[in-house]
Order: C-alpha cells, then sequence, then structure tokens
C-alpha cells in the first residue's frame, strides 16, 4: 500500500508527524492509501484509538483525506499549495485566454485615484488607534448595497473577497467541519476550505447557480456553511437569477444555523442584476450568520486588494476581530483610492459590462455554429463541456490558443474547458471555435449539463 515506506511512531502526535514528514520529502506521494486503522495499529503495537488519532490530525492539517469505508489517502497536493500555483507556459505567438484576467485595456487609470489618497493621507496620516475603515468608502459601498436589498448596517473591510471568505471560515468554523462549494467552481476557494481542515462539499450548478436538489443534499450531508457566487461565477459564468434564488432561500431556511457567504465579486462587470440567496424581498436574512461580499479586483484592477462585505452583526464583529490580531486593517490608501474610482466611475468604468458581454456573446454564437455548446451567463470566462481536457487544451495550444482545463476548478463534475473571453477581439471568436472544433472532431462536442 505504501511501497517500501512505513509508518513509524507510537503517540498520535509522533505518528502524524511521520506521515507529513514523509509527504514533505517525497517518500509519500498524492493520492497513495494509507493503512486501515486496525492494521496500522497492529504493525505499531499501539491502540487504534491512537492511529485514529493521528489521522484526524492528519486530516485537520489538510494532509490526507478520508472517504469512510474507503480508507484515508495522502492529498492530491498539500493543502497549502493553490491551484493557480502551477501555470501554463504559453509560448511566444499564442493567446493566452487561460489567465483569467479583466482586460487592463477597461480598467480606470489610477494616477488621479492615487494622488487624492495621497493628498488625502498628507491632510490627516492614519496612525494606530484610527477607525479601520474610510467613512466615503463605506458610504459608498452601503449605498450600493441598499440599492441591490442587503441591509448595511454591520460593514468590514477587506484584503478582497477570498480575504473575507478566509477570516470568517475561520472564527466560525472548526476543522472537520464541512463546507457545500460550487462544482466547478473557484480553485482557491475549493482550496481554502482544505487548507482550513474543513471538507468541501460539492454542489452541481447549472447557468442559474448552484441547483435546489445539490444545496438540500449538502445541508442535508451536515454542511455548516454554504459559499456561492452570485454573478461571475468561475469558472461558468453562471449568475444567480431571480427564480433560482427563491428556490434556494426556500432550501437554506430549513437550516437557519448554515453560515451563508455570497461572493459579488462580479459587482459593475456585469449588466445582471444580484440576487441573493439569503436575504428575501423582506431583507430578512434565511440564515443567522451570512456575508455578502464585493470586490474591486475585475472593475479596478487585481493589485487593489480591497473587498467590502455586508453581514449581520455577530458574523462581521468576528471577522473584524480576527483583523484586529493581524493586518489591523486594509490600508487606508488603497481605501480612498478605490472611493475615489467609486466617485468617478461608479462601480466599473462605463461600458465595462457590454464589453464583457460582447464578447461573452460572440464567442457563445460562435461555439453554436459549430455544434458546441458552452456556458457564459456573465462576467469574464466561458465554460465549454469536453470528453478529454488534457488532449483539447494541448490542442488548441497547438493552434495558438492557450486554455485552461477544468480540473483545477472540479471535484466530481464532468470535464471542461474554461477560456476567458476578456482578452478576446470578438472578431476572433469563429477562428477560436473552428480550431476548437477540429480539436473536438466531429461530434466530439456533444452536449452535456455543466
Amino acid at each position: 500500500m505504501l511501497g517500501e515506506y512505513r509508518i513509524q511512531g507510537r503517540r498520535a502526535t509522533e505518528i502524524a508527524a511521520d506521515v507529513e514528514r514523509a509527504v514533505a520529502d517525497g517518500s509519500l506521494q498524492p493520492g497513495e492509501a494509507l493503512p486501515p486503522l486496525r492494521e496500522l495499529a497492529a504493525d505499531l503495537g499501539v491502540n487504534p484509538n491512537t492511529v485514529a488519532a493521528a489521522y484526524r490530525l492528519l486530516r485537520d492539517r489538510g494532509v490526507i483525506e478520508t472517504g469512510g469505508r474507503k480508507g484515508s489517502k495522502i492529498r492530491p497536493r498539500p493543502a497549502t499549495t493553490y491551484r493557480d500555483q502551477v501555470s501554463l507556459t504559453v509560448p511566444p505567438g499564442v493567446r493566452n485566454l487561460a489567465a483569467g484576467n479583466p482586460d487592463p485595456a477597461l480598467l480606470p487609470p489610477l494616477g488621479a485615484a492615487l494622488a487624492a489618497a495621497g493628498a488625502a493621507a498628507d491632510r490627516e496620516p492614519v496612525l494606530y488607534g484610527h477607525p479601520v475603515a474610510d467613512p466615503g468608502l463605506i458610504e459608498l459601498a452601503g449605498a450600493a448595497f441598499r440599492a441591490d436589498g442587503v441591509p448595511d448596517g454591520s460593514l468590514a473591510v477587506t484584503a478582497g473577497a477570498l480575504d473575507a471568505i478566509d477570516r470568517t471560515l475561520a472564527v466560525l468554523l472548526r476543522p472537520g467541519d464541512q463546507v457545500a462549494v460550487e462544482d466547478p467552481g473557484w480553485a482557491s476557494v475549493i482550496d481554502l476550505v482544505a487548507a482550513h481542515g474543513l471538507r468541501p462539499l460539492p454542489m452541481a450548478l447549472d447557468d442559474a447557480g448552484p441547483r435546489p436538489a445539490a444545496l438540500a443534499a449538502a445541508l442535508a450531508a451536515g454542511a455548516r456553511a454554504v459559499i456561492v457566487t452570485s454573478r461571475a461565477q468561475n469558472p461558468t459564468g453562471a449568475a444567480v437569477t431571480a427564480g433560482r434564488a427563491a428556490e434556494l432561500r426556500t432550501v437554506l431556511a430549513r437550516h437557519p444555523e448554515v453560515l451563508l457567504l455570497e461572493d459579488d465579486h462580479g459587482h459593475g462587470i456585469t449588466e445582471l442584476p444580484f440576487h441573493s440567496i439569503g436575504l428575501g424581498p423582506d431583507r430578512q436574512p434565511a440564515t443567522a450568520h451570512w456575508l455578502v461580499i464585493r470586490s474591486a479586483a475585475k472593475a479596478f484592477g487585481p493589485d487593489l486588494r480591497l473587498g467590502v462585505a455586508a453581514g449581520d452583526p455577530q458574523t462581521i464583529d468576528r471577522l473584524l476581530g480576527r483583523q484586529r490580531l493581524d493586518t489591523g486593517w486594509v490600508s487606508h490608501l488603497l481605501q480612498r483610492t478605490a472611493a475615489e474610482l467609486w466617485r468617478t466611475h461608479g462601480a466599473a468604468p462605463a461600458g465595462v459590462p457590454a464589453a464583457y458581454r460582447e464578447r461573452r456573446d460572440a464567442l457563445l454564437a460562435a461555439l453554436a455554429a459549430q455544434g458546441i455548446r458552452a456556458h457564459g451567463a456573465s462576467g469574464l470566462n466561458v465554460w465549454v463541456p469536453v470528453p478529454e481536457e488534457t488532449a483539447a487544451v494541448v490542442g488548441l495550444l497547438q493552434h495558438g490558443w492557450s486554455v485552461l482545463p477544468g480540473a483545477r476548478f472540479r471535484m466530481q463534475s464532468p470535464p471542461g474547458l474554461r477560456i476567458t473571453v476578456a482578452p478576446l477581439d470578438p472578431a476572433q471568436a469563429p477562428r477560436l471555435a473552428a480550431d476548437l472544433a477540429a480539436v473536438l472532431g466531429t461530434g466530439a462536442a456533444a452536449s452535456r449539463a455543466v
């Protein structure tokens, strides 16, 4: 089962440390199965409860994953190694549609906003003890939340959407808890859940967001938290509709103790309206603990590491309490810069949602003309189901296109490709679609659900 390697140790901490060392030096490889509890206990001459405790430690640290009667095995990668760390090499002359970045040409100029933020800092330097949130930014964010039916009584400024999710999971969940995540979904969220020692439960989705039956199944299985992307879902482009939000809210209402995190990073870059699955028309939350999170990365630039979260008072208070223990606050230079950009351009520069919609629609239409079904209701990406990812990625690379394999985003969902349309000229869409059709072959891109 473990080849030549033999696990050592007499106590749970010693056994867990030995396995971690073996994983670090390569003696134990990703995917290798660990011995059953009683078998390892007999080999080591210890009580099976000792081995069980060691396996719990390893699971909580993200070193192994457990599958009930299927046993335990080394995780495919350490929990601290995120999926985007290993990037595809894009040869010269190949069009990069894999990066997931917004189009730099659609980002606002930063000079004036940075100068205004700097001048404000000169007039009023931010020192220890200063309020953590910039009043101007809070006023703008609060107004935007209110306009979308989100109560803005409790707000927090974070270093982006993932930072808000990270801190909230850390203060409200414990290792071993289960978290419902979209499948396919944002790779960083899936990895972050594992890094906290939490267990991700996949939720299937379609163009309208998570399927109600999938959410119900995850909650019935014991999910303590649910993470949903409101719009511009990565990688599929799904956007929660009003009807789907109502269906999901009905499911959530049966589990009011569950933590709900709604990631609305698409705020500003998509023309589709925001529909909360946790807040109804009466603005009453379906769950006791909830956050709606918006970030500036896609509208103003990825280097503007800033987001604003609205939530129930207890969740916001615990999030800010965790923030005070490490970074303390998000730089007011960034906060004031974002506020100035928001005052000048709105949630995004004029024409941005229409530009991204044009690029998505052009590619979706070109793929449909080739008989290839794809998904892209909103945002920067289009998801294309394929029979086999590696061959499709390599084939497109040979035709001059770099795209991402769906394996980075999937848990149990069928294979696919993520194509970032942000840098794609709509006039190039027919050639890309024809090249993909050639790679897949006639009839290879049969219709499949996300």
